[in-house]
């Protein structure tokens, strides 16, 4: 299949983040090293100036419009916190306001954050996929642009953060990547590709929101009825088609863990390197560990591998829960 962009287009996506904030770092830490047993790496997206690695898909996206003189009056979008925090991040540089549908029972301080980068906030729905339907309607209704969660040059600022990794750290046997709606997996395996090498990609998603598990073994879109875990940056129940088609093209699996293996995970990052780590910031971590556990350091062939912490913005309630030796109920 066709590639989402070029290494050309790829850097042009470098100099429009890079013009807001340097590169992310990546670290090898001693302690997670000792607990994992191998050279692991992590590539710290939440240092980040939203927390999160999405920062660089909405800078991406928003120059995208502006090039293409489609700036709207307005944007909507439909979010869990990071998504809606990149797009109001970058929208304010070009005075375009952004109106953000979330669901109940989101995040206290991803909704805080979102309205501190200048959102207007609505609460709706059960979960992502109710409010993200709604956010279509009234895009509809309003005359608003919708701005999905997947989108080509979302996945092209996204993927500068795997420029950054495949480039600064050589001969990664594995990379494992969260997914919520697809975009840094997609982007991960995109970079990848563009550089010839011939590192594996693994996907990870909650055992309590499989949606994209159950569509990468089905080879079609499976939805779930349900997506009730804390690890709300994963919590999907309708898997984007486009791309859930790059992911069955260039991953190599997708790892299901379980909320207890998120929370132990970030138990681990934090002792082991004082990051905070969402859910989905943990989660790559959590997929490693299991995958250690289960087949060994022999799978890795002696080489390193690498876990994306997507994000570190966690409710302190919900941290302090975890780190009490606790896993949060959804």
């Amino acid at each position: 299949m066709a590639s989402l962009f070029s290494l050309d287009e790829l850097h042009e996506a470098r100099e429009i983040v890079g013009a807001v904030f340097a590169p992310t770092h990546q670290y090898c830490w001693p302690l997670l090293q000792r607990r994992c047993g191998i050279e692991v790496w992590v590539k710290h997206e939440n240092h980040t100036p939203t927390g999160a690695f999405k920062a660089r898909g909405g800078l991406v996206y928003m120059h995208g419009l502006k090039q293409r003189d489609a700036l709207p009056r307005g944007l909507i979008t439909a979010t869990r916190g990071n998504h809606g925090q990149s797009i109001p991040f970058a929208a304010g540089r070009y005075d375009v306001p952004v109106t953000v549908v979330v669901p109940e029972g989101n995040s206290k301080e991803k909704n805080k954050a979102m309205q501190a980068w200048g959102a207007n906030l609505i609460v709706h729905g059960s979960d992502f996929d109710v409010a993200r339907v709604e956010s279509q309607r009234m895009a509809e209704e309003q005359g608003l642009t919708f701005a999905p969660s997947f989108h080509p040059d979302l996945v092209r600022g996204v993927a500068t953060y795997a420029y950054e990794l495949l480039t600064g750290v050589p001969n990664l046997h594995t990379v494992y990547v969260p997914i919520g709606m697809g975009s840094g997996v997609c982007a991960v395996a995109t970079v990848r590709d563009l550089l010839g090498l011939d590192t594996r990609v693994v996907g990870v998603v909650s055992t309590a929101a499989p949606a994209y598990a159950l569509s990468f073994e089905a080879g079609r879109v499976v939805e779930t009825n349900d997506a009730r875990t804390f690890v709300d940056g994963v919590a999907c129940r309708v898997p984007d088609p486009g791309a859930l088609e790059i992911i069955r093209a260039g991953v190599e699996r997708i790892v299901q863990v379980s909320d207890d293996q998120v929370a132990e995970a970030i138990r681990a990052l934090y002792e082991d390197t004082h990051n905070v780590a969402e859910g989905a910031g943990a989660a790559a971590l959590a997929a490693l560990l299991k995958d250690l556990e289960m087949a060994g350091e022999a799978r890795f062939a002696g080489r390193p591998v690498a876990v994306i912490q997507t994000g570190g913005n966690i409710d302190s309630t919900v941290l302090a829960e975890v780190l009490s030796g606790h896993t949060p109920q959804a």
